[in-house]
């Protein structure tokens, strides 16, 4: 006999989770960091958070804090500071397609590479896909830099407090090394995840 107290699933709700599977099936988890120290920087991050969501086979599950951050090898004052966020994602694209994505959402914002550590509308870096370790010099994984980076790892912390970087170590571990100085949170700024 049936169990009066189970309430079928709505039609609806099946159907909605079926078309996520058929979206993203066997999908893949990658963390994103999101930079910013030209023009509106707060819509500018948006607008990749909402761009990387708008890309086929590829989720936002959870969007950071916005940090304001100094720039990163440069002499202090000579560009704006920074706002920093990292996002982490479900994809079925592979590591390379997710890099052509995310250079195209650069291309978007008009983002200019002049100079290494250069003023720039919008930085989309993939931190770590899967546990995948890579040396490919076209995108080495995870990031090269991202675990002495405060301005990577305290966003990052904020959205998974048990992430690792992949062959390094806890993200966690890596924060107590590292320390947050310079990395200040906006608590009067926020990313939206999208709809």
């Amino acid at each position: 006999m049936a169990d009066p107290t189970v309430q079928p699933v709505p039609a609806s709700v099946v159907e909605q989770v079926d078309a996520a599977d058929v979206t993203l099936s066997n999908p893949k988890r990658a963390v994103i960091s999101l930079g910013s120290n030209l023009g509106n920087r707060l819509e500018t991050l948006q607008g990749a958070v909402d761009a990387l969501e708008d890309t086929p086979g590829l989720r936002v599950k959870a969007v950071s804090p916005v940090y304001e951050t100094a720039p990163w090898g440069v002499a202090p004052g000579s560009q704006p500071t920074y706002f920093n966020a990292v996002v982490l994602i479900k994809t079925t694209l592979p590591p390379d397609s997710l890099l052509e994505r995310g250079q195209a959402i650069e291309e978007a914002f008009e983002r200019v590479r002049d100079e290494r550590w250069g003023p720039r509308t919008i930085d989309v870096d993939i931190l770590a896909y899967q546990d995948v370790l890579s040396a490919d010099p076209r995108l080495t994984l995870p990031h090269p830099r991202a675990h002495e980076r405060a301005f990577v790892l305290v966003p990052w912390h904020d959205i998974d407090p048990e992430a690792v970087v992949p062959g390094v170590g806890a993200v966690a571990e890596l924060l107590s090394v590292v320390g947050r100085d310079g990395v200040e949170p906006r608590a009067d700024l926020e990313l939206r995840l999208p709809e």
